[in-house]
């Protein structure tokens, strides 16, 4: 790597660092269709006009920049997401978008062209922390998140994703499926920092993605009674946190049973006063895992629990085993035949793209941390470099170069 491309890399994660941030506890809050959201979009565009690129916006909002002209030749695009979950990690997601513009800055560098269009893209609301829905811009892109449903969306606050989008300018009614985007991409490869320990105990710098685990999101509503938390007898209440307590708890030996992971990550309680009685709960659980009738078996124990306390339960997504692509990850294993193989329980936009049919894979970065939508998220800036190096090479194979 040279030290103009290291430089380029210091200079991009230093305009971005401030971007969302909390002093308080140094994780980030990149929510969609924010301020925070505003200024990371200005910072792409600014990105891609550097280079002399072609920006272009899609139905959903999401970014695309490209180098040569897509509508000619399907083109291979890499890139990932700018979004950040609450109190989140600075890599999860803007590390594949600085990647991207690092390794094809590679290739301009090289004064090759491209037998195919390269482009990079910035997802909008992948992680779905303002409205609940992860990996909404691309949901809606596919078609696997219908216009109608996404307008629905409310954040905490009440606010719809159609109110917020008018509030930033935008037309809702252009939301929808854009097939003629999606014809645009060949090939989809997502450089993403590992959220887990896999290449940390493997000792190796960069991995290549197998397949992404069946997950769920599940709302979970209990009913009870407000009332008077110091003249009410325990006998007279109706709690509906005790539900909601008891399901936690429920969820966790569940998920330990039945070999996968769930956590309840996210609860409402009305009316939410220290000395009032709750008359209602709600709370959201994740359900994930390997094998996709370990985490059927753990919502089906968790939905019983539920019942029991006179609550009900709502699914509000589901996404499958998504496998990438075996012709796709051959040719990558063939450039980086050193980087090892892993599945993911984590979603990514690469999933959505994959299930929608298009070719797609997955390179991932060392975290040295192991810990993922934290602040204490990490990886080095070697193994960060490395990753734009891994890159680099898998879009100059794939993309096909002459001097």
């Amino acid at each position: 790597m040279t030290s103009e491309a290291t430089h380029s890399f210091d200079r991009q994660w230093a305009e971005l660092a401030e971007i969302g941030r909390r002093p308080a506890t140094g994780g980030y809050r990149r929510y969609a269709l924010t301020r925070e959201d505003h200024d990371l979009r200005e910072w792409f565009a600014g990105e891609a006009i550097r280079r002399g690129l072609d920006l272009t916006t899609d139905r959903m909002g999401n970014q695309w920049a490209w180098w040569g002209d897509p509508d000619t030749t399907p083109g291979v695009v890499t890139g990932s997401h700018l979004d950040s979950v609450p109190d989140g990690g600075a890599y999860d997601g803007p590390l594949g978008v600085v990647s991207g513009f690092l390794a094809l800055d590679r290739l301009l560098a090289g004064g090759l062209a491209p037998q195919r269009p390269v482009g990079i893209v910035n997802f909008a609301d992948e992680e779905g922390a303002r409205f609940g829905v992860a990996c909404a811009g691309s949901r809606v892109l596919t078609g696997a998140l219908t216009p109608g449903h996404a307008r629905g969306l409310r954040d905490g606050d009440g606010v719809t994703m159609d109110e917020a989008l008018r509030a930033a300018g935008r037309d809702p009614e252009q939301l929808g499926p854009d097939p003629e985007t999606l014809r645009r991409v060949g090939a989809f490869v997502e450089l993403h920092v590992e959220q887990g320990r896999g290449l940390v105990d493997l000792e190796q710098p960069v991995g290549l993605g197998t397949d992404i685990w069946p997950h769920g999101r599940w709302r979970l509503d209990f009913p009870g009674e407000a009332n008077h938390a110091g003249t009410t007898r325990l006998e007279d209440r109706r709690d509906a946190l005790i539900g909601l307590a008891t399901t936690v708890l429920a969820a966790r030996s569940a998920a330990t049973e039945h070999g996968c992971v769930a956590t309840v990550g996210k609860t409402v309680i009305v009316p939410g006063g220290v000395n009032a009685i709750p008359s209602a709960a709600t709370g959201w659980l994740d359900a994930r895992g390997a094998d996709v009738a370990a985490v059927r078996r753990t919502v089906r124990d968790v939905t019983a629990i539920v019942a029991d306390a006179g609550g009900c339960v709502t699914e509000e997504s589901w996404t499958p085993t998504t496998r990438f692509d075996d012709e796709l990850l051959g040719r990558l294993r063939r450039v980086l035949p050193a980087a090892p193989l892993l599945g993911t329980g984590a979603g990514h936009d690469a999933g959505i793209l994959a299930a929608a049919g298009i070719p797609t894979g997955m390179i991932f970065v060392r975290n040295p941390t192991g810990i993922s939508h934290s602040p204490v998220e990490h990886a080095d800036r070697i193994d960060c470099l490395a990753g734009v190096t891994a890159l680099a090479e898998v879009l100059t194979a794939l993309v096909g170069t002459t001097p």
